[in-house]
């Protein structure tokens, strides 16, 4: 799995519409392992910015732009191949082949995904957790991964079955195996030097942000793009 995905999932949410819903009603989303999840945030924190980030920096300033983007386009030529099989999941067929038709181009005709030849196709977000959120599987509690950042208990199950169709994890030979990951976090955290600078002056709490912009955007990606709208009352004690 990429390593460290804490601010990757911050900016994302900020870079991705989440639709009608307000991210103060996902404040009120029990966090019943918040103790173990600040203590789990802060070593990851301190990590990235200890290790991850100066690295991170390296890679900007030794790969030209164009290097840059190949690197991202075969990461996300490889993702599109759990994206395809969670399209078969959810029954969305139309998109499944629209998916499939990119993995299929960009592997031949774009050389391993290194060049995105079919950028007339839409890229989608799946993955397992979504899948299990669409047949109605509650996220259940906030959970934060050592080393992978915000989870949920849904999510957390999501990740582990998304790595028998991953073209990584069912890479035999370790070390290429162990370098494709390492990479793909490493081009991952990269990608979002610049966006991060405009979060670090504008959070009071970066652990509550973290935690509701992740709840948010997961629904959101559930319902793609298009949650449903929920009142929130003075009773009301958790959303799903």
């Amino acid at each position: 799995m990429p390593l460290l995905r804490i601010s990757m999932l911050l900016a994302s949410l900020l870079l991705t519409g989440c639709g009608t819903l307000n991210i103060s009603a996902y404040s009120q989303q029990k966090d019943p392992f918040e103790s173990f999840n600040r203590g789990v945030y802060t070593f990851n924190d301190t990590l990235d910015q200890a290790l991850l980030k100066p690295v991170a920096q390296g890679y900007n300033a030794a790969l030209p732009d164009f290097a840059r983007t190949m690197v991202s386009n075969f990461f996300s030529n490889l993702d599109d191949v759990v994206v395809t099989a969670n399209d078969l999941l959810q029954f969305k067929f139309k998109q499944a082949a629209h998916d499939g038709s990119r993995v299929v181009f960009n592997t031949t005709f774009g050389l391993l995904g290194l060049f995105h030849i079919t950028d007339r196709l839409e890229k989608h977000n799946e993955d397992f957790g979504q899948t299990l959120g669409y047949w109605g599987v509650p996220s259940g509690p906030y959970l934060v991964l050592p080393f992978l950042g915000p989870s949920s208990i849904r999510d957390g199950t999501g990740r582990y079955a998304d790595t028998y169709v991953s073209v990584i994890s069912n890479t035999d030979h370790v070390r290429t195996r162990n370098s494709a990951w390492a990479l793909e976090g490493l081009n991952s955290r990269a990608g979002l030097l610049e966006q991060e600078k405009v979060l670090d002056g504008a959070i009071i709490d970066r652990y509550s942000f973290i935690r509701d912009a992740y709840m948010m955007r997961r629904q959101s990606l559930v319902y793609d793009g298009n949650p449903p709208r929920v009142r929130y009352d003075e009773d009301d004690e958790e959303i799903e």
